[in-house]
């Protein structure tokens, strides 16, 4: 009876996996809707539709293998967002590397092409997580076969050209899913992606930190995270209260003055990834005469209190066991500050995951995705801010690229994108995306986004959030 179980489970996902044969053909040959188009899709169940002029929104359910490479080994269900425009049009594949909006958006990519745009959410995010949750099947190859089987599933629908896209974490996602599927996708838009080949060699943030923006506004907030350090024992009283305040914990980091220095040491990283130079304005001028109030303040506001408690690292354990297991952690040093009032340092990924989950660092696999990216890159566009911290360790293009591009936004941060490149490469970068998309040569020549500017749907998914994370 179990092997004829196991059987009827491996079945049932390898059926799901045949959307370029019969259910492909289902698909082609279904209903015109596009809502029963998709739920034709074996493993698709809708969660709802929202309406939004000009499009339909759909929020779905896909079923997908736990462990790709044993598909008959469990299953779990992963959010998938569609903002369907036209069958005829590009297909832009969005994802932030962390969950999905279920709020309709448009990624930049999506505006230029005047496409579809197809939204995933990474998997063990809730709720796109498996239970129970095997962490060893957390890895960028999984995440990428998440991807490819998407893709193949909705290919017969979208039958156009696609481009895979996203930011930060989404940006380093896009780029691995191209190393492991280079045939999917028709071109990748991947902004301010980190590339940490190395991870205990992190001289280049200190190269950064040294000369981003101005000598003033570098001074300013040294002197106030210095500050933070040197009045640890009135401010922690204060943070102790503001927990119990909160009902925070600090269980998973291993206590109140570990969080406590631990924010405080993002506080200037925080500034750059989120801040313009423009708003160095609102840091105090003179932090060793400011009160104490002030500090607070000013640190809760870049940093935020919240980020190393229980509750605030919850949502991310699965960025943070990526990022101790492959990703990389970048570690910066703080000479402006006496050794004495720094009791911990940057802290490890370890400190920042449950110790029930086990972690073990893979040196090779940022290795293998930044040799592969040098040699074979091929229609691929990276974007950086030039005062993006993140931007420091970053992708580069070897001598076997191909129509590929690494630009950098002037005065831009972690926000930084095609329209705020100088005007030669923005126009070079939106004609590439648009050659990538598959439009019109005409198209191409115009190199300007096809799809009218719109306010909410454009919006930048950039809040601050507390901690450091991409």
């Amino acid at each position: 009876m179990r092997k004829a179980l196991r059987w009827l489970l491996a079945l049932t996902v390898f059926i799901g996996t045949l959307s370029t044969a019969g259910a492909a053909t289902a698909a082609q040959a279904g209903p015109a809707d596009i809502k029963d188009r998709l739920l034709a899709v074996p493993g698709m169940k809708l969660i709802e539709e929202k309406p939004y002029p000009g499009y339909r929104y759909f929020v779905l359910d896909y079923t997908q293998p736990v462990d790709h490479r044993h598909p008959d080994r469990g299953t779990f269900q992963q959010r998938i967002t569609v903002l369907h425009k036209d069958t005829s049009r590009p297909t832009v594949f969005y994802t932030s590397g962390y969950n999905v909006s279920t709020t309709p958006s448009r990624s930049e990519p999506t505006r230029i092409a005047d496409g579809n745009q197809v939204s995933l959410e990474y998997r063990f995010f809730t709720p796109s997580r498996p239970d129970p949750a095997d962490w060893s099947k957390l890895d960028i190859w999984q995440a990428a076969s998440d991807q490819h089987r998407v893709y193949e599933a909705l290919k017969p629908i979208y039958g156009g050209h696609w481009l895979a896209t996203g930011g930060s974490k989404g940006g380093m996602t896009a780029t691995y899913y191209e190393r492991f599927y280079p045939r999917d996708m028709d071109g990748v838009v991947a902004y301010v992606a980190p590339n940490d080949v190395v991870n205990d060699e992190d001289s280049a943030y200190d190269r950064f930190f040294a000369g981003v923006g101005t000598k003033e506004c570098r001074d300013r907030l040294d002197a106030v995270q210095r500050q933070a350090l040197v009045r640890r024992a009135p401010l922690e009283k204060r943070y102790a209260q503001y927990a119990a305040d909160k009902g925070y914990t600090f269980d998973t980091i291993g206590g109140l003055d570990k969080a406590y220095e631990a924010v405080v040491l993002d506080y200037v990283w925080g500034f750059w990834q989120y801040s313009l130079l423009k708003d160095c304005a609102g840091v105090p001028a003179d932090a060793a005469t400011a009160s104490d109030d002030a500090i607070w303040s000013s640190v809760d506001t870049i940093s935020g209190f919240s980020a190393y408690t229980d509750q605030g690292l919850a949502q991310f354990t699965p960025y943070y066991y990526q990022a101790g297991t492959q990703l990389g952690a970048p570690t910066i040093h703080f000479p402006y500050i006496e050794r004495k009032l720094i009791r911990y340092g940057y802290q490890p990924p370890r400190n920042f995951v449950p110790r029930s989950i086990p972690m073990r660092f893979q040196p090779h696999a940022m290795r293998d995705v930044d040799t592969w990216v040098r040699h074979h890159a091929t229609h691929m566009l990276f974007v950086y801010g030039q005062n993006d911290p993140w931007g420091s360790e970053r992708f580069r293009l070897g001598a076997g690229a191909r129509d590929s591009y690494v630009f950098t936004a002037p005065g831009m941060n972690h926000g930084a994108n095609v329209a705020g490149l100088v005007p030669d490469q923005q126009a070079l970068a939106t004609a590439r995306i648009l050659q990538w998309a598959g439009v019109s040569s005409a198209e191409v020549a115009r190199a300007k986004p096809l799809a009218h500017s719109d306010a909410t749907l454009d919006a930048r998914d950039l809040d601050r959030e507390p901690a450091l994370r991409p």
